[in-house]
């Protein structure tokens, strides 16, 4: 039953939206709750990680208008229109507000430095606060207006997170030192200085703004994968009209049993069965095997699959969303959007910390004024903006983000290519890897690893193997030529015959000479010597093939192709196990050929002939039994798989949508690498709650301090001027703790 049929049957429908204006987790948690609440919406997942939310739907009930119109009473949008110009203008809204993101971060460093020097060093200048008050209010009114519309937004819908502290403390900050430049003598006929803090507020707008596009720049690419899934399939198509005329036509018309050609190294364009012709097409991009697979009448092809060196023409069976390449592209876009977005640790307590932060501020000035005596409402003013600057989120903002950058520094250092925090956090409790075979364990082509003479080798021989190898069009028949490449050219061959799944035949010197399988042998009555068949068998069962080079009626040599399993698997296979890790092997190819792999490795589970839907299922089976699980992978067969992982991660030199869709990348495609990452990430995930819990601890410390817990006891209150330090102290204490990571042992 397809995707439209299970549809059709059940009244639901299952789509996706991307959503825009979304600028933490709990944004997303917001319009997920929004869409949750209609009726007619049966389930709603909203990812802050690709800005996608998906939807399960009665459409007789509600449509996407009606959810667009929801969304946007939140305060943010949904983009329902699917067409193309609708795609390419988000995607030109996405890169111009990173842009402008860009801009903004590098603005507010360069205003916020000169007002740090001068609030440190030239602070008693004469009308200092004047040229202070310049230098922040583009920060804080314009560089920093998108925490004071988010924290509005919030507030109106009775919610608060990192947005609503950053806009209360910065404002107040920036407010009370307006005052303050403007109204001196209010605080001077108390007795009192009238400290600024534009640059507490500058500088905080300017981290924090840092932190931000440090974020949306390692999310850049969430979408390219699907990109590239549909870049597989050509715009037109060749089709065949009644009266033989081809007619190059757009995909979009090709209608269900048409007649359409391919010709040689064209991609094929939607699913069919082969009515004429014959050639090898290269399936990997669904079996992940590198062998081309050989295509005669009545067989059946796939869209984005890449035809090799014949044409032939096929009857559309399979068009539009209904292909294999369709199905794959919306498994994929479903494994991304079916995760709940995982909320920051900082944005969980932020709900909480927040409202608190600002109850307490309220309440110093409150007890200040009732209580403090004369100067009571001056005191209470004091304590309100020392609460809020001190509470001030610098630390927590800093605290994931340098973590990242120098972990993932150090990750690159070693090879290792690591795209967010998101897997970060869940790669150090991986306790289950499965691997695909090809590309990952294996080289991932197939190569000549000996050529076994039964005879005295000759020169001519090597030559007449040569020859009938270079005229084949088999697959294998290169890894042949590129072995024997020192003998070219070859000899003159008359009467060459390809035999379609068993070899290549030829005359020279009016003798027949033939490459091929035992069935080609068996065709031309050559029947091998029993030890020739033994040393075959001993090949084929380490997963080898053996092509058979035969003359004078016998057979003169044995050709072993195999795809080699990389020097460093085995050794990185048995550390990942020592490490407490359960390996899975799943592969496309036969169970022999997996049995044998898995052996010569050590894997004892394993899983043969997986589809791409197969390996995903694989996978969420794990998953349900409770383990959280890594998926290692290099082609575009494994990408629903790798989507679907708690943790996904390529090889550096497989597809290009593997490793857009992976969240690590292993830029030398080396098995041993795997250990170091999940060792790496163990350590920048220690590193990042380090961070958090300081930066909490020093905000559980500080805010009663600075509310005037102490004054009762020894007479100690906090001036604004050292909350700002001390907020600045903590910061700096973020940073140097992640500083270490650089020269963690990993």
């Amino acid at each position: 039953m397809d995707v439209q049929e299970k549809e059709a049957h059940t009244g639901k429908t299952i789509k996706q939206f991307p959503v825009t204006g979304m600028s933490c987790a709990s944004c997303a948690s917001g319009v997920e709750n929004v869409l949750s609440a209609q009726e007619g919406i049966l389930q709603a997942n909203v990812s802050f990680a690709n800005h996608m939310a998906q939807v399960i739907y009665t459409p007789t009930v509600i449509a996407p208008a009606q959810m667009k119109a929801v969304v946007r009473s939140a305060g943010y949008d949904l983009v329902i229109e699917e067409t193309e110009e609708a795609k390419a203008a988000l995607e030109n809204t996405k890169t111009r507000d990173f842009l402008d993101l860009r801009t903004r971060t590098i603005s507010a460093i360069v205003l916020s430095v000169p007002l740090v020097i001068i609030g440190m060093f030239f602070n008693h200048l004469p009308n200092v606060n004047y040229v202070m008050w310049v230098l922040a209010t583009p920060v804080i009114v314009w560089l920093g207006r998108q925490f004071f519309v988010h924290a509005w937004r919030q507030a109106r819908h009775r919610s608060a997170n990192m947005d609503t502290l950053v806009a209360l403390s910065t404002g107040i900050a920036y407010l009370f030192s307006v005052f303050n430049t403007v109204f001196p003598s209010f605080w001077h006929r108390r007795g009192l200085e009238a400290h600024v803090y534009f640059e507490a507020a500058s500088v905080v707008i300017a981290f924090i703004l840092l932190g931000k596009m440090l974020e949306e720049k390692a999310k850049a690419h969430t979408s390219s994968a699907i990109k590239k899934l549909m870049g597989l399939q050509p715009k037109t198509v060749a089709v065949v009209q009644k009266d033989g005329l081809i007619l190059d036509t757009p995909i979009a018309n090709v209608e269900k049993g048409d007649n359409l050609l391919v010709r040689p190294g064209e991609r094929i364009p939607v699913d069919g069965v082969v009515t004429k012709g014959n050639s090898y097409v290269d399936e990997s991009m669904i079996s992940g095997e590198p062998v081309p697979v050989s295509k005669q009448t009545d067989d059946k092809v796939f869209a984005g699959t890449i035809n090799q060196k014949g044409s032939f023409q096929f009857t559309a069976d399979k068009v539009g969303g209904d292909t294999l390449l369709a199905h794959i592209i919306r498994m994929v876009q479903e494994a991304q959007g079916s995760k709940a977005p995982v909320q920051k640790l900082v944005d969980k307590i932020a709900g909480v910390f927040v409202p608190i932060v600002i109850s307490l501020a309220v309440l110093s000035f409150f007890a200040w004024w009732v209580f403090g005596g004369a100067n009571g409402l001056t005191q209470g003013l004091l304590a309100l903006v020392t609460v809020l600057v001190i509470a001030c989120p610098c630390a927590l903002g800093l605290a994931t983000p340098t973590a990242i950058m120098v972990g993932v520094g150090r990750g690159a250092e070693n090879g290792i290519l690591i795209k967010d925090a998101e897997n970060l956090e869940r790669a150090h409790k991986i306790n289950a890897i499965v691997l695909d075979k090809t590309g990952t364990i294996t080289e991932g082509k197939p190569v000549v690893t000996e050529l076994h003479w039964f005879v005295p080798e000759t020169k001519e021989h090597r030559k007449l193997l040569f020859a009938l190898e270079q005229a084949s069009e088999h697959p294998l028949a290169e890894a042949v030529v590129t072995y024997l490449k020192n003998d070219a050219p070859g000899l003159s061959l008359d009467q060459v015959q390809s035999v379609t799944g068993r070899g290549i035949t030829g005359q020279f010197n009016n003798r027949s000479w033939l490459a091929g399988n035992r069935s080609l042998l068996t065709e031309n009555k050559i029947s091998p010597d029993p030890s020739v068949l033994q040393w075959a068998d001993e090949k084929r069962a380490r997963a080898e093939t053996v092509v058979f080079f035969a003359g004078y009626d016998k057979v003169l040599a044995g050709i072993v192709i195999a795809d080699k399993i990389k020097q460093s698997s085995q050794a990185a296979i048995q550390e990942l196990i020592r490490m407490g890790i359960e390996v899975y092997l799943l592969t496309g190819d036969n169970p022999h050929t997996a049995a044998a792999v898995a052996a010569r490795v050590g894997i004892t589970q394993f899983k043969a002939e997986a589809l791409p839907g197969d390996k995903a299922a694989f996978v969420q089976q794990l998953q349900q039994q409770g383990k959280v699980v890594a998926m290692v992978g290099d082609g575009i067969n494994d990408s629903h798989a790798l989507a679907q992982a708690d943790v996904s991660i390529a090889m550096g030199k497989g597809s290009e949508l593997a490793m857009d869709v992976a969240k690590m990348t292993l830029l030398s495609s080396d098995l041993s690498k795997i250990a170091p990452a999940i060792r790496l990430s163990r350590k920048t995930v220690m590193t990042i709650r380090q961070n958090l819990f300081w930066a909490f601890i020093y905000n559980v410390m500080g805010i009663p301090i600075a509310a005037g817990l102490l004054y009762p006891i020894n007479g100690f209150l906090l001036n604004p001027m050292l909350a700002g330090a001390a907020m600045a102290l903590s910061s700096v204490s973020v940073v140097s703790n992640s500083l270490r990571l650089k020269w963690a042992r990993i």
